[in-house]
């Protein structure tokens, strides 16, 4: 047998001979290919989630026909009768009202079961008669209908009919989820919404048939349809694929930068896995001098020695990697059951088994990576170290000349690499603006920040230990001892604060973020929905309430914080006409969000009489900042007005918003156009309630805009994104909180003759156990530290690189808690280990070789 064999048969066998300290290593390596994986699927959770809350297209749609110009039913028919065509259905909808009602209410097109339905039945039945519906759960409330009620709509008015054609009849049949619920919508067959629309299809959906070949699929679609859509021949056909992208992205930008944090801490948390795997390998080696100067001793060259820790710290890795991915992917399948118990949807990662290999192999490089270090210093261990007595070699208090030199160099990029990021900012009006670049070069500056504190950390440590130990010192000799202990060994307190410094700095970066972001969501959901209810004389902009309106809105019991307005549409700034937009003179300062509207630029404090508040895309269209002037012209009148601020989101489809007496100026008549109000109660029955009587007021022709069911879609599917992020914390704390405990059982074994020294001199179970739990704690204070003070930069760095406008906001109590918990944490992390070392007798202790 070759002497390379007989070197890893003795690593194996000692390994099963001293099972705690592979399974301590192992954990390591278990909880590092967990974090990773399990980022990986939140990722794939996170992205999911956005895609089902803002594309309205099924996953299951392989090609969307007429999407830019409309089908007829001649088309949908000939597609259905196409064989590599498995399922293709109607898009439409159709809005009317309730007879005797002032209700308005929308009858689309669904399939209601299969892969392309959009909807989920919670009571009754789905339609399947043309004189069938199924309401949403908000129209229950909004529309007073419910299973086995029959109701009466207006007939649609289709081809100029003067004839008054009779009422139809519809029966309620079931109850169901929709997307987008906004109270006023009813669902049936795609049939039945064919016929009330006059034969419009707004698109077809298609889903091709299990083994169809996609290509000839396409060129038989192509056949009945007469064309692609090009030249007037035909529908549009584009796929599923392009259909649901172009849905995303006319979302937000924002959701790209949330998809670009994700991949940040899936690249921080490798750095994670390889910190805690490093940490661990050292100790785990330092452990085993005696036995490897032994190997040395009897013939075993650096070269043997070190090939066989390499192949040691890889089986460890791919039995560990293996074990955290089947773990971090079973944790996954309940996703959304755990989400559900908090009244969070998310959507099921999925099966992404080229990831799960890809993590294991790794998890295998990551930890052959950690032991290459710790392993040739281990290897180059003298043959003489076998004469010793204790099985651990002693342990460096210093910092060698190439560590030092790889530490600054580390530091140096670092700084520079950030600097770059500083010059690449966006201004506060950020045009085609891509975050990913900026973000990777943050995580880049703060991979080789840490490089530098895992190089230099026995030097950092120093210091921070100084000042943190300085209070433990005065409260007598155990607290003098479990300062001296963390700082007897510089490096093994080096290699868990970091460990812990990594958690607090991720925790605390989301935690800041989240605090910025939180400003810039409130900001969104102040402009898109300033009130809860909206109200327009007209969808026509301009047409005045009619009278005795504003008079019935205030006394009416179920509202609250009336509003009114004036918009009109006919007002150029600068000779810049924009389609779609108002200049309104709604009193932002009346509105219960004022508190949350952000200027991009200016002061909105500042507006008032001869100053103009406008939207950012209309300050930019007609080339103004804060502080020039602006005229806006109205027919023949005209305004001057200085511009105060912009706002990226404006209140009310508003693009500028003007002082009333400055709308007098350009002629607009008294009477208000429209009004915001808000509902007095916080029930959904408080909020139809509101919704009867802002009708009721406002008669059977004005507009009425629910804007708080937009407010609420929108804030839940973003409280579901980032709750999907934050659930990264618990990950980035259970590396810190695990790598803790484990270098802490490690170095009891490390200590045990320490320990019992200690024992032998006087000191009592319960002392000794103190004092290693206030060691633990210390490793946490210590991290927290250092984590804070490479956080606050870094969080604030990437809050501007995410280029939202974001103000950076330090939420200081939370910050705070972070430490204790994590002080705390680490403590707690030492009890089990401490427990240990207090309950070997002296004499074992003295007579033990670790």
């Amino acid at each position: 047998m070759s002497r390379r064999t007989t070197v890893l048969r003795s690593q194996l066998v000692d390994g099963l001979r001293r099972p705690r300290r592979v399974l301590l290593m192992g954990l390591a390596m278990i909880v590092a290919a967990f974090v990773t994986f399990g980022t990986v699927l939140a990722a794939r959770s996170t992205e999911r989630t956005v895609v089902a809350d803002f594309a309205g297209t099924p996953a299951a749609v392989d090609y969307v026909l007429g999407a830019s110009g409309g089908a007829d039913p001649r088309v949908l028919a000939a597609v259905r009768e196409l064989p590599e065509v498995a399922e293709a259905v109607a898009r439409t909808s159709v809005g009317t009202q309730l007879v005797g009602e002032p209700r308005p209410i929308t009858i689309a097109a669904d399939p209601g079961t299969g892969p392309l339905a959009t909807v989920r039945v919670v009571a009754g039945r789905y339609p399947s008669a043309d004189d069938e519906i199924a309401v949403t759960r908000l129209a229950v409330e909004r529309l007073r209908l419910d299973v086995g009620d029959t109701t009466r709509i207006e007939p649609p008015v289709v081809g100029g009919s003067d004839d008054a054609p009779d009422p139809i009849t519809l029966r309620v049949v079931g109850v169901v989820d929709a997307p987008g619920d906004g109270g006023d919508t009813a669902y049936t067959t795609d049939a039945a919404a064919v016929r009330l629309s006059d034969g419009w299809i707004a698109q077809i959906e298609v889903r091709l048939a299990p083994r169809a070949d996609p290509a000839a699929a396409l060129a038989a679609l192509e056949g009945v349809t007469g064309g692609t859509g090009t030249d007037g021949q035909g529908p549009t056909i584009v796929s599923g694929e392009e259909t649901r992208q172009a849905e995303l992205d006319a979302v937000s930008d924002s959701i790209d930068r949330l998809f670009a944090l994700v991949g940040m801490f899936v690249a921080v948390t490798v750095v994670a896995a390889a910190l805690v795997a490093t940490s661990t390998f050292r100790i785990v080696f330092a452990q085993r001098m005696r036995q490897l100067a032994l190997l040395r001793a009897v013939g075993a060259d650096r070269g043997k020695l070190l090939r066989a820790l390499v192949a040691e710290g890889a089986l460890t890795g791919l039995v560990a990697g293996t074990v955290g991915v089947t773990v971090a992917y079973l944790l996954g399948l309940l996703l959304p059951w755990v989400a559900g118990l908090f009244g969070v949807e998310v959507v099921a990662p999925g099966h992404p088994f080229g990831a799960a290999v890809a993590v294991v192999l790794g998890t295998v490089l990551v930890a052959v990576t950690a032991v290459l270090a710790p392993a040739a210093t281990a290897a180059r261990v003298a043959p003489l170290e076998a004469l010793r007595t204790a099985a651990t070699a002693p342990g460096s208090s210093g910092v060698g000349p190439l560590r030092a030199v790889l530490g600054v160099l580390g530091a140096v990029g670092a700084l520079a690499v950030a600097a770059l990021v500083v010059t690449r900012l966006p201004g506060t009006e950020p045009q085609a603006y891509d975050a990913t670049a900026p973000l990777m070069l943050v995580v880049l500056s703060g991979t080789l920040g840490y490089a530098a504190l895992v190089a230099l950390g026995p030097l950092v440590v120093r210091p921070v230990l100084a000042a943190l130990g300085w209070p433990l010192r005065r409260l007598g000799p155990l607290g003098r001892l479990a300062v001296g202990g963390v700082g007897g060994a510089p490096r093994r307190a080096a290699a868990v604060s970091v460990v812990v410094a990594l958690g607090v700095t991720l925790v605390t970066g989301v935690l800041i973020g989240r605090a910025s972001l939180e400003q810039v969501i409130d900001r969104e959901l102040a402009g898109r929905a300033p009130a809860d209810l909206e109200l327009h004389a007209s969808v026509d902009s301009g047409v005045p309430l009619p009278s005795g309106v504003l008079d019935r809105v205030r006394a009416a019991d179920e509202l609250t914080r009336v509003v009114p307005f004036r918009a009109t549409s006919d007002v150029r700034v600068d000779e810049v006409e924009f389609d779609g937009l108002d200049t309104v003179d709604v009193d932002l300062r009346a509105l219960t969000t004022w508190a949350d509207f952000g200027a991009a630029a200016g002061d909105l404090e500042e507006a008032g009489p001869g100053r103009v508040v406008l939207l950012s895309a209309v300050a930019r269209a007609a080339q103004v900042t804060p502080g020039d002037t602006v005229t806006l012209t109205r027919g023949d009148s005209s305004v001057e007005l200085t511009v105060v601020a912009t706002l990226d989101n404006t209140p009310v489809s508003a693009g500028s918003i003007i002082h009333p007496q400055d709308l007098d100026r350009l002629g607009l008549p008294a009477a208000p156009t429209a009004l915001l109000a808000d509902v007095a109660g916080d029930r959904d029955r408080d909020r139809t309630a509101a919704v009867d009587a802002l009708r009721a007021a406002g008669g059977p022709d004005a507009y009425l805009t629910v804007l708080a069911d937009g407010r609420d879609d929108l804030a839940g599917s973003l409280d579901r994104v980032v709750g999907v992020m934050l659930s990264l914390i618990g990950l980035t704390v259970l590396v810190a909180v695990v790598g803790v405990g484990t270098t802490t059982s490690l170095s009891v074994v490390e200590r045990i003759r320490e320990s019992g020294l200690l024992r032998a001199v006087g000191m009592s179970r319960g002392r000794l156990r103190l004092m290693m739990t206030v060691e633990a704690g210390l490793y946490g204070l210590i991290g927290a530290t250092l984590g804070l003070l490479l956080a606050l930069p870094y969080a604030a760095l990437a809050v501007r690189a995410l280029g939202a406008n974001a103000p950076v906001t330090f939420p200081v109590g939370q910050l705070f808690l972070v430490v204790v918990v994590l002080a705390t944490a680490t403590a707690v992390a030492g009890l089990l280990p401490a427990r240990r070392a207090a309950r070997v007798s002296p004499v074992t202790a003295l007579a033990a070789d670790g």
